[in-house]
């Protein structure tokens, strides 16, 4: 075997040596294109140079791949870290269908349902689908707030359960707060005054049937106690008709009986109750046309009192006294203030008499007028000072220190500490009387206080002229009270005066001046549509002038609801 190797076969390792092929063919007719030379491919040179100045690689295909595929990361990138602001700029139809509804059903008051058709309830589907959603979340707490407000709405109304439920609402929706949690203590004190009430309404009921109807215990006050504090109880309220009903009835019954003083209180009841009573014009008429028949012989009894009074018949037996005189009156109409006022200077003049007694030595005597003067007017300041001067004679005249026909003359026999003692109580009493604590409280009014002062020294002039100045420092306060409009204070001062001075002649004018201040506010009550309050001012009016025109004038106003 040769080993001469032949140019043109392959080594074993796969290598070719290059070489030039047959020149001898490159001429040849038949030889191949390029004379079976391999094909070179030659750039032009400018492209090269074109290449090599922008940077680009060969094969800018490939590049271009790249390019596209960096591109496209970089958009999901972006898409995955602001995916929850580019899913709010896609549509979303269920949501915005789900929360439209619960808006309208917001404004329309549907707070709550079982449905599904309340804005609770879509605005909860709402949030169920984005929980993340502030207008969904904020919608919630607008229904929170409106169950708060119909919550305090429902319980000004008394209707405390429905509070409760509606108050629990709004806490699990607004998840608590200060005012949540006021109204559930309104609604705590709430249901304590409930409680009460049902115990009122039972105790109010037992007391009608039992026919109580007056009184602080009776069914007519108890049932206005019920229907302050719950002015919708229907049971109050038709309870209070009932009693209203046996008023009228009582009423009616009694001037058929010719009992006219019951029947007047039982209409002074119903009018206390209800001033808008059905019944109450039919019974004023009735009670109108009875004063009407009595007024002859109430007109008699009044002038024949006079007249025994200034002839000096005060008291004693036989119907031709003074006394006996306005006893008829008053019989006749319980509530004449001629007829008081003549009982009152009945007990003027005892008082005179015991007085002109005890001058004379004769306490017992004095003893007896002052005891029948007391029966009249027990809380006459020349009564009460009558009775301090006997008192205190008697004292003394036991002591050893007044002769036994002399009660006029006093003898200092006081310990310094009872000095003291009057003292204190006459600044007490002068305190009591500025302040306009005249009769009340009981011990500590400037009239106890003074006759405090006379009880150990009956005849100390300061605490006589105190006690006997009552009456006109009494006058002078209702005076001030007329003026400043307070004519309920005006009103205690017209009673205390006729308890400290009932004779006093004075008091007619001044009960016409307060009647005429009632029946002003009734018409500026009536005027601005404030009928009940009216009709409450009339009743003080009527009280103090039955029979005067204008009562019967607004009486009929307010009746036919002019």
């Amino acid at each position: 075997m040769s080993g001469h190797r032949d140019p043109y076969e392959a080594d074993s390792r796969g290598r070719t040596e290059p070489t030039l092929g047959d020149i001898g063919q490159l001429d040849a007719p038949s030889a191949p294109p390029g004379g079976g030379l391999p094909q070179i491919t030659v750039e032009p040179r400018h492209r090269r140079a074109a290449a090599a100045a922008t940077g680009k690689p060969r094969g800018g295909r490939h590049g271009w791949w790249l390019l596209l595929v960096a591109v496209l990361f970089g958009i999901v990138v972006t898409a995955w870290v602001n995916q929850n602001r580019l899913r709010s700029l896609l549509p979303r139809t269920e949501f915005n269908d789900v929360l439209g509804r619960a808006r309208q059903a917001l404004q329309a008051g549907h707070l709550d349902g079982h449905d599904g058709s309340s804005a609770r309830e879509l605005f909860q589907a709402a949030v169920a689908l984005e929980p993340d959603n502030d207008r969904a979340r904020e919608g919630l707490r607008q229904v929170g707030l409106a169950e708060l407000a119909q919550g305090d709405a429902a319980l000004q109304a008394g209707h405390v359960g429905q509070a409760a439920q509606l108050a629990a609402v709004a806490r699990e929706l607004l998840g608590g707060g200060s005012d949540i949690d006021r109204l559930d203590r309104a609604i705590s004190s709430a249901r304590v005054t409930q409680a009460q009430t049902v115990v009122l309404v039972e105790q109010a009921q037992q007391a009608l049937a039992a026919g109580k109807l007056d009184g602080p215990q009776g069914a007519g006050a108890l049932y206005q106690r019920v229907l302050q504090a719950d002015p919708g109880n229907a049971v109050a309220a038709h309870g209070l008709d009932q009693v209203g009903d046996a008023l009228a009835a009582q009423a009616r019954k009694a001037f058929d009986a010719d009992d006219t003083a019951a029947a007047n209180a039982s209409i002074d009841q119903l009018a206390a109750l209800q001033p808008n009573n059905g019944a109450l014009p039919a019974l004023r008429a009735l009670q109108a046309q009875n004063r009407k028949q009595e007024s002859g012989a109430l007109d008699a009894a009044l002038k024949q009192g006079m007249d025994a009074l200034r002839a000096g018949r005060i008291s004693g037996t036989g119907d031709d006294t003074a006394l006996a005189h306005f006893k008829a009156a008053l019989a006749l109409d319980p509530d004449n203030a001629q007829a008081t006022a003549g009982l009152g200077m009945v007990a003027q003049a005892l008082t005179v008499q015991a007085n002109a007694a005890m001058d004379a030595g004769d306490k017992d005597q004095a003893g007896r007028l002052l005891d029948q003067a007391a029966t009249l007017a027990p809380k006459s300041a020349d009564l009460a000072a009558a009775r301090a001067r006997l008192g205190s004679g008697a004292r003394q005249q036991t002591a050893g220190t007044l002769p036994s026909n002399d009660l006029t003359q006093a003898v200092p026999g006081l310990s310094p500490q009872q000095k003291a003692a009057v003292a204190k109580l006459l600044q007490r009493a002068q305190a009591a009387a500025r302040h306009g604590d005249i009769m009340l409280p009981p011990g500590d009014s400037a009239y106890d206080l003074y006759r405090g002062a006379l009880a150990i020294d009956g005849n100390n002039a300061q605490a006589l002229q105190g006690l006997q100045g009552l009456p006109g420092e009494v006058q002078q306060q209702f005076r001030q009270a007329l003026a400043d409009g307070d004519l309920a204070q005006a009103g205690e001062m017209l009673e205390n005066l006729a308890e400290l001075s009932p004779g006093d002649a004075a008091q007619a004018a001044l009960s016409q001046q307060l009647a005429m201040a009632w029946l002003d506010q009734a018409e500026r009550q009536l005027a601005r549509g404030d009928r009940t309050g009216a009709a409450e001012s009339l009743e003080q009016a009527r009280k103090l002038a039955p029979n005067h025109p204008r009562v019967r004038d607004l009486a009929a106003r307010l009746q036919s609801g002019a």
